[in-house]
C-alpha cells in the first residue's frame, strides 16, 4: 500500500529536521570549538582572562576603574579612559556610550551637564591630579563649557548686533555669581538661573586663551564607543608617570620600563594608534612595585 503523499511529507520534513539539527546543533559547535582550541585561538576565545595566584582578576580585553568607592583616582595606579557602561562604569553588561554629540554644549542643570562641560570638568580635574595644564579650548577656568546665550533683535545674517541680555548658560547662580566673562558686546554677562530655558538666544561658544592642543589627551575626557576599552594612548599614560613613581617611590625611568612593556602599535602596522593596556600595565607594576600606604 502506498503512502499518501500527506505522509509522505511529513516523513521528508523529519529527516530534514533531524539532518539539520545534527548539523548546526551539534557538528557545527564541536567544530567551533575545535578551532576555538587552536593555538593563538584559544586565548581569545576563553575572554582572554588574567589570574593572580589562581584567581581570576579581570580580562585583558575588558577595562577597568581603578578608584576609590567615592569614585577618587588611585594615586598609586595608572586611570583608564572615562566609561558610560553602567552607572558606575566598565559594566560588561551595559556596554554602550553616552549618546552626547558635539552640538550638546548646553547643562540643562549642574548635575545634568551637556559633552562640552563634561569633557571641561575631567580635564580639569586630570589637570589638577596630575599637575599639568587642564585647560582646553571653549572652556571656562572652573571646568565648565564656555557658552553665551545672546538674547536681542538678530540682523537679517542671524547675527545679534546689540544684545540686551547675555548669559553664561552653563555658570548656574547656585554655584557661581561671577561668569567667566565679564561682558559681551557691552553687555555685562549674567550667570544662569537654573531651570530657565536661554534657548531663544544665539548660542556662542567662547574659544578663550587655552592651547589649542591640551596637555589633558582626549582619550582621558571622552569614553569609547563600547564603554569597555582596556587601552589608553600612550600620551595619557606620559603624564600619569610622574604620580606613579612618587606613589610607588620608584623612579619615573623604571615606570616607563612597565609601559613600554604593555604598548602595543598599530593593528598589521597601519590601522589604528599606538595603544597601552592599563589593566595589565597596573597588574604588572603591582607584581614588580607593590604600593606600600
Amino acid at each position: 500500500m502506498r503512502m499518501s503523499t500527506w505522509i509522505r511529507q511529513h516523513v521528508a520534513a523529519l529527516r530534514a529536521l533531524l539532518v539539520l539539527t545534527a548539523i548546526t546543533g551539534i557538528v557545527y559547535p564541536l567544530a567551533v570549538f575545535a578551532v576555538a582550541q587552536l593555538p593563538g585561538l584559544k586565548d581569545n576565545a576563553e575572554g582572554s582572562l588574567i589570574e593572580r595566584n589562581g584567581v581570576t582578576v579581570g580580562s585583558s580585553l575588558l577595562g577597568q576603574s581603578f578608584t576609590d568607592g567615592k569614585g577618587n583616582a588611585l594615586v598609586q595606579y595608572f586611570q583608564s579612559r572615562p566609561s558610560a557602561a553602567g552607572s558606575s562604569g566598565y559594566d560588561p553588561t551595559s556596554s554602550g556610550a553616552s549618546n552626547l554629540g558635539p552640538e550638546n554644549i548646553v547643562d540643562s542643570a549642574p548635575d545634568k551637564t551637556g559633552l562640552l562641560t563634561t569633557v571641561c570638568t575631567r580635564s580639569k580635574t586630570i589637570g589638577e591630579l596630575e599637575g599639568v595644564d587642564g585647560g582646553r579650548p571653549f572652556c571656562t577656568p572652573g571646568g565648565v563649557g564656555a557658552v553665551l546665550s545672546v538674547i536681542g533683535p538678530r540682523e537679517t545674517n542671524g547675527t545679534i548686533d546689540h544684545p540686551e541680555k547675555v548669559v553664561s548658560v552653563n555658570e548656574f547662580c547656585s554655584v557661581t555669581t561671577t561668569p567667566f566673562l565679564p561682558e559681551y558686546k557691552g553687555v555685562k554677562v549674567e550667570c544662569a538661573a537654573e531651570g530657565e530655558d536661554y534657548s531663544h538666544g544665539l548660542l556662542i561658544p567662547i574659544r578663550g586663551a587655552a592651547p589649542a592642543k591640551s596637555a589633558v589627551p582626549a582619550d582621558a575626557v571622552t569614553a569609547s564607543g563600547s564603554g569597555l576599552d582596556p587601552h589608553i594612548s600612550p600620551e595619557y599614560a606620559d603624564i600619569q608617570i610622574a604620580r606613579i613613581a612618587k606613589a610607588r617611590g620608584i623612579s619615573p625611568d623604571q615606570v616607563r620600563e612597565v609601559v613600554e612593556a604593555h604598548t602595543g602599535g598599530r593593528v598589521l602596522g597601519f590601522m589604528g594608534e599606538s595603544r597601552v593596556n592599563v589593566v595589565e600595565l597596573n597588574l604588572d607594576l603591582d607584581a614588580k612595585y607593590p604600593f606600600r600606604a
